[in-house]
């Protein structure tokens, strides 16, 4: 008789332990998500996210304005600008800095399309691992896809704004002062291409934020489909 007591406790205690792990957890009633369901369902984040975050880089001083993004002087040769503000030459610096980060916002728009076919290639495999992986898995994978075609798409636009405002005249005279001191080593730097992957770097920056939202927060997940699939993300079964 005690024996069959003590067996009824335990399975009372191991019971309401598992309804306690259940309701921590909070798991969704019908926990199977179809893979049609999590496909959909990255693919409308990923378009939501990145439109959200080329919309907010895009617009005017949406790089200069942002301390999180904003494209600071080279740090290759930040030893210039240092030299030059201390010759009373920061206001050279400033234009300089807020004229490359201008072309930065203007080559942003050119993601839309790259990102928009990286989302049409996504694999099933590609999908469940995103859902069920860290807080920026969608992001990793977003510049391991389109990293290279980002590169080349933005440095020709980046150096075409660049030249027509004039911020290779900022660079050579900010250079050309800095190569007139004595005892100094001649500057030289491909600036597009550095202005180009600092924007890339801003991007994803901002897509990271976009990702986390939606898995953390509820209410940015603005779709019924994106509710029911992150709702359970990491905790169903996918079939």
């Amino acid at each position: 008789m005690k024996k069959l007591v003590l067996l009824s406790s335990l399975l009372i205690l191991i019971t309401m332990n598992r309804c306690d792990v259940l309701q921590q957890l909070e798991l969704p009633t019908g926990g199977t998500l179809t893979k049609d369901e999590v496909v959909k369902a990255l693919k409308e984040a990923l378009r939501i996210g990145t439109e959200k975050a080329v919309t907010q880089l895009a617009r005017e001083n949406g790089f200069y304005l942002d301390d999180e993004v904003k494209i600071p002087f080279p740090e290759e040769v930040q030893f210039v600008e240092e030299k030059l503000r201390t010759l009373g030459l920061g206001k050279l610096v400033d234009n300089f800095v807020e004229q490359m980060n201008h072309a930065a916002e203007k080559a942003v728009t050119k993601a839309g399309p790259i990102f928009y076919d990286a989302i049409r290639q996504m694999t099933i495999a590609d999908a469940v691992g995103i859902l069920n992986g860290n807080e920026h898995a969608a992001t990793d994978y977003f510049r391991a896809k389109t990293y290279d075609q980002l590169v080349a798409a933005f440095k020709p636009d980046i150096e075409k704004v660049l030249n027509t405002m004039h911020v290779a005249d900022y660079w050579k005279k900010v250079t050309t002062a800095y190569d007139k001191l004595p005892f100094t080593k001649k500057v030289e730097t491909d600036l597009p291409l550095y202005v180009t992957q600092k924007a890339i770097d801003g991007l994803f920056v901002k897509v990271a934020e976009q990702e986390k939202l939606i898995r953390e927060d509820p209410k940015a997940r603005t779709t019924e489909l994106l509710k029911k699939v992150f709702a359970q993300a990491g905790r169903a079964v996918v079939r």
